[in-house]
């Protein structure tokens, strides 16, 4: 009893420390968000911001018009396989089925759709949506270890990471079942050397973006497909996964999803630069994933971010072809994390962080490799319908691709850390 005693009253010591810390710990926030600003702004000077040519957003407003109208004339929504009217002959069943086999093959994990989206970039770097969906498919996959890391089970029980789990894994699935089938078929096309944007419906892939493809072949604008794309795949995730009343019962209207934005564990960030022992990091917060809205602007500036900023580009791609996706944290921040325990865990936790650094003999934090604490799941199929109703509902997205002003998140990410340490430590004084 005494020794238990001992080490709660050292942990209840760390978290008073640490809150008497808090308001110099204010000061370098303040002081370290001045220095990203700063940071940030002499990238932007650099910049080379993103432009979608209105000639071309203007013909797909009449085209949307006309899906919107025949869509009125037809009565009802169907799914975009059933409403199409193409038919496919034997030579396009084959391609439908080899496509549909790898898109399958290739969703059994956050790791192995991650690594796809980067290998298809490589083959098609005019597919600027791919490295967008690599970077943040690494920081969904993050995000899942997190959830049996280091501090995580201190803060959640095994059901509730359990639900957060299967939320980010079928906001996962769904958007790389829907989205990869189409860039497959872009691939087929370059091989054919003719558009075969005609089969997408019978991919189940919404009508909206049929003319978008179609579009992007004679253009080549990367700005506008990956803003299309952008906004079908959060439209697709809306229904399926932000309003489906499990995961908003079990995961969005929970107290841990509202402190998300307190903590910041929504953030996503591109590490940029391996210049030294530690890799720099930009990237930015999504305060409320709930509003769609929001969601859309935000890959609206987090693209913006990776293909304007050439210091950011070039070295997130660095980064990317350099270390595998793994799921663990270590990828980037081996000075911090682990993937495998140097010690068995310890209740209650011991305060590690000192600063931005692994406070003097502390072990790293834990964070394990995705396939070591969470086994592969089977997809279940996505739920019929088309998303697309009105012009009106995307034409606003397509006006501008505007700069974030402050992106740079070295500084603040180590605070980020400090506190979901704090928050571990406070979670121990007032558990019975």
């Amino acid at each position: 009893m005494g020794g238990a005693s001992g080490k709660l009253g050292s942990s209840f010591r760390a978290w008073i420390r640490r809150c008497i810390q808090l308001p110099a710990d204010a000061w370098l926030y303040a002081v370290g968000k001045w220095h990203s600003f700063g940071e940030s702004q002499k990238m932007i000077a650099e910049a080379q911001p993103l432009v979608m040519q209105p000639a071309l957003v203007a013909k797909l407003a009449v085209s949307w018009t006309q899906l919107e109208q025949e869509q009125e004339a037809g009565g009802s929504i169907a799914s975009p396989a059933v409403s199409s009217g193409a038919v496919a002959g034997s030579a396009d069943h084959a391609l439908l089925a080899s496509i549909r086999a790898d898109a399958v093959h290739l969703n059994r994990n956050n790791v192995t759709r991650t690594e796809a989206y980067l290998a298809l970039y490589e083959r098609r770097p005019e597919l600027h949506w791919a490295l967008l969906a690599h970077l943040v498919s690494r920081n969904g996959g993050w995000n899942m270890t997190d959830l049996q890391g280091e501090w995580l089970p201190y803060l959640l029980g095994r059901s509730a990471r359990e639900a957060v789990f299967r939320f980010l894994e079928r906001a996962n699935a769904l958007i790389f079942q829907d989205a990869y089938p189409q860039l497959l078929l872009y691939e087929a096309s370059c091989r054919a050397g003719r558009p075969l944007f005609h089969l997408l419906p019978q991919l189940g892939v919404s009508r909206f973006m049929v003319p978008v493809w179609q579009t992007f072949w004679k253009s080549g604008d990367s700005a506008i497909l990956t803003v299309a794309l952008i906004v079908n795949e959060q439209n697709y995730i809306e229904q399926r996964i932000v309003q489906q009343p499990f995961f908003r019962k079990e995961v969005l209207n929970t107290l841990f999803f509202g402190l998300q934005s307190l903590l910041q564990l929504n953030a996503v960030v591109f590490c940029y630069r391996s210049r030294g022992e530690e890799m720099k990091l930009a990237g930015l917060v999504l305060e409320n994933f709930d509003n769609l809205k929001e969601r859309i602007e935000f890959g609206k500036r987090l693209y913006a971010l990776l293909f304007g900023v050439p210091e950011v580009h070039g070295g997130a791609c660095a980064f990317a072809r350099a270390f595998r996706h793994t799921g663990s944290r270590a990828d980037y921040a081996p000075h911090l994390f682990a993937a495998v325990r140097r010690d068995p865990p310890k209740k209650p936790y011991r305060e590690r962080l000192s600063g931005r650094r692994l406070a003097p003999g502390a072990a790293p934090l834990f964070s394990p490799e995705l396939s070591s604490v969470w086994p592969d799941r089977e997809v279940e199929a996505p739920e019929p319908g088309d998303w697309f109703r009105q012009a009106v509902q995307v034409l606003p997205y397509f006006q501008k691709l505007p700069l974030p002003h402050s992106f740079e998140m070295t500084n603040e990410y180590s605070l980020l850390l400090n506190k979901i340490e704090l928050a571990v430590l406070a979670s121990q004084q007032w558990k019975p």
